[in-house]
């Protein structure tokens, strides 16, 4: 899940196709469905996210009480009005009257906090969570941002990689060379610097066990010369999300779905991310797809976020989408560290009965 940012954003303003009395103002590549003359094209006006959840006040405010997602009625997500996907919020605060958003804009100032705005965090199963200790030698992740929010941070012609993205849960697995540790935690844990302690049942530690990964990790490191390898794989199956790709990781016999995502490696004091293509092209674990590899396209990139998914062979329901990433990894002025990104299919966004745990 990408950071929660609530900024001034100039706007493009199309018209709706199948409604007189409605608009859709643009933001990067996301679209929002407005009333129609509520804006006009190169103006400014606050955007809020996907994921958002909104207080009450503002909720009355903006006229949609009822109209939001979840059990409270007060969380933005992806809807299709008259056919068309909205994606976010346009709007104007009463609270933000007599700011400048021309200059917030340029600023890149965040509303969130002065708002009362706040990311959704999903509830945790209990298979996903368990004890937790600190954990200060655990390989950093990172938030992977939304082309559509961020449309510029790839060249157009620049070779990239584009891999499925898969609609589980990210486990964060460290090996530390030094007393030959074996660090376990999950996206949410592992930003508050947690991890989790060693427990059979836990669904992090059932993935980390049954495909090896220890093992592979104290070879990469020894192949390499680190003193710590970072392995960050997708745990999914039926009993993690409403997603299972034809595997069921609720069964104690077997290892629930796993493919890794990325490799990083602690070589020199410095910390590198390796395409785990190469660093694992034994097939000592197993990877996310690969679905294309060539030069930088948008429409490319958006073909390939919609579809059936690749994983299961059979292509059991929708994709989420894709990551893509440089084909030499390098930094992103744009959004201020790794190039990488994603796309996700709008049928992925709007489906029925979704689930979201981290």
């Amino acid at each position: 899940m990408s950071t929660l940012r609530v900024t001034a954003e100039e706007l493009t303003v199309h018209d709706h196709p199948n409604a007189d009395a409605l608009e859709l103002a643009q933001v990067g590549l996301y679209r929002a469905v407005i009333a129609k003359g509520a804006y006009r094209t190169g103006d400014f006006a606050l955007y809020i996210p996907e994921q958002a959840v909104l207080p009450a006040g503002l909720i009355e405010e903006l006229g949609l009480t009822g109209r939001l997602a979840g059990g409270n009625a007060d969380r933005v997500k992806a809807v299709r009005l008259r056919g068309e996907l909205s994606q976010g919020l346009v709007c104007r605060p009463r609270a933000l009257a007599d700011v400048d958003l021309v200059q917030a804009a340029k600023e890149g100032t965040d509303f969130a906090e002065l708002l009362g705005i706040t990311k959704w965090a999903p509830p945790i199963p209990t298979t996903m969570s368990g004890d937790v200790e600190a954990a200060a030698d655990l390989m950093p992740w990172v938030d992977i941002e939304n082309l559509q929010r961020y449309p510029h941070i790839f060249e157009p012609g620049e070779s990239v990689v584009l891999t499925e993205k898969l609609h589980g849960t990210a486990s964060l697995f460290t090996y530390v060379v030094e007393g030959g540790r074996s660090i376990v935690s999950s996206k949410g844990f592992g930003a508050k610097g947690l991890a989790l302690k060693e427990d059979e049942r836990n669904l992090y530690w059932r993935a980390v066990r049954g495909h090896g990964v220890s093992a592979v990790a104290e070879a990469l490191a020894e192949r390499l010369g680190a003193t710590r390898i970072g392995i960050f794989g997708e745990v999914y199956g039926a009993g993690v999300q409403d997603l299972a790709y034809g595997t069921d990781a609720r069964t104690a016999d077997t290892p629930p779905g796993y493919a890794v995502f990325d490799v990083s490696a602690e070589i020199d004091g410095q910390i590198r991310w390796l395409d785990p293509a190469a660093v694992l092209a034994g097939g000592e674990l197993p990877l996310v797809p690969r679905l294309y590899e060539g030069p930088y396209d948008l429409d490319t990139v958006l073909e390939h976020a919609d579809g059936r998914e690749t994983v299961s062979g059979r292509a059991v329901h929708l994709r989420e989408g894709v990551v893509i990433r440089p084909a030499a990894e390098r930094y992103s002025p744009v959004v201020g560290g790794r190039a990488i990104a994603k796309a996700v299919s709008p049928a992925y966004l709007t489906r029925k009965g979704g689930t979201e745990y981290e």
